[in-house]
């Protein structure tokens, strides 16, 4: 069963949003070269503290970390390590998930460390276009299939690849709600999405195929090509005027109204 968050849930939901925002801020400038995986974690984990929130992460399944951090070929849920040491040219994904007052963000974005040459950049934002683009559809009366199929059409406009096996889902007291949101379907199809609805809505693309495969630590996702993996993530939520984007500014979300 989908729930229908009442308004203080929203509000709780939005403040761990703009919470999640600061923190992705407040982060984006160790996502360089020299800087290892587990030390963005570990700046993660400090400021969701001091923020007042929850990793929902953290002890999920025996998880030990309070974000994924996934880089070039690795999809999602890349375990930090210090052993991974970023450099220019990789391509890094970072995923957090926290709650606040009890009620959860979750937010995803893709960094580039150093210049990303034309063909990485239009990779990336094309799937940021998809994932505006299955936004743009949350709203009152629609399909959940609207949202899926407009995410597949725009990523398969440019002949990438879109991951099959992993989707968003729905959102609000646990990390983890109905329904899955699939990046692939068809428009019209699904139940009818209302007001009060929250979703974490994802993309995953690749540069290749869309096969992957999950290396013998249980979490890592791999393509199975090897090509490069692009991942973004917003919690959305359906109002009567329409999606509300609780992980980006107001300008972002000025900005995405209008793509």
């Amino acid at each position: 069963m989908i729930t229908i968050k009442n308004k203080v849930a929203i509000r709780k939901m939005e403040q761990a949003g703009a919470r999640l925002v600061e923190i992705f801020q407040e982060i984006a400038p160790l996502v360089k070269a020299g800087t290892t995986t587990l030390e963005i974690d570990q700046a993660i984990e400090s400021r969701i503290k001091a923020k007042g929130m929850e990793s929902k992460t953290k002890g999920y399944m025996g998880y030990q970390h309070s974000s994924c951090i996934s880089v070039n070929d690795v999809v999602v849920h890349g375990v930090p390590s210090a052993k991974v040491v970023l450099k220019n040219g990789d391509l890094v994904k970072v995923d957090v998930c926290a709650s606040w007052n009890g009620y959860c963000a979750d937010m995803a974005r893709s960094f580039y460390v150093g210049q990303a040459p034309h063909d990485v950049a239009r990779f990336i934002e094309n799937a940021q276009r998809a994932l505006n683009k299955g936004i743009e559809q949350a709203r009152p009366g629609n399909r959940l299939g609207d949202i899926s199929a407009a995410i597949q059409k725009e990523i398969e406009a440019e002949g990438y690849g879109i991951i099959r096996d992993f989707a968003g889902h729905g959102i609000g007291k646990q990390m983890h709600e109905e329904p899955e949101i699939l990046n692939v379907g068809s428009a019209g199809q699904g139940p009818i999405l209302r007001a009060g609805m929250a979703f974490a809505i994802e993309p995953m693309t690749t540069m290749g195929t869309h096969d992957v495969y999950i290396t013998d630590d249980g979490w890592t996702v791999k393509t199975a090509d090897k090509s490069l993996a692009a991942h973004v993530e917003d919690t959305v939520v359906v109002t009567e005027n329409g999606p509300k984007i609780l992980t980006r500014t107001t300008a972002a979300n000025a900005a995405s109204d209008s793509l």
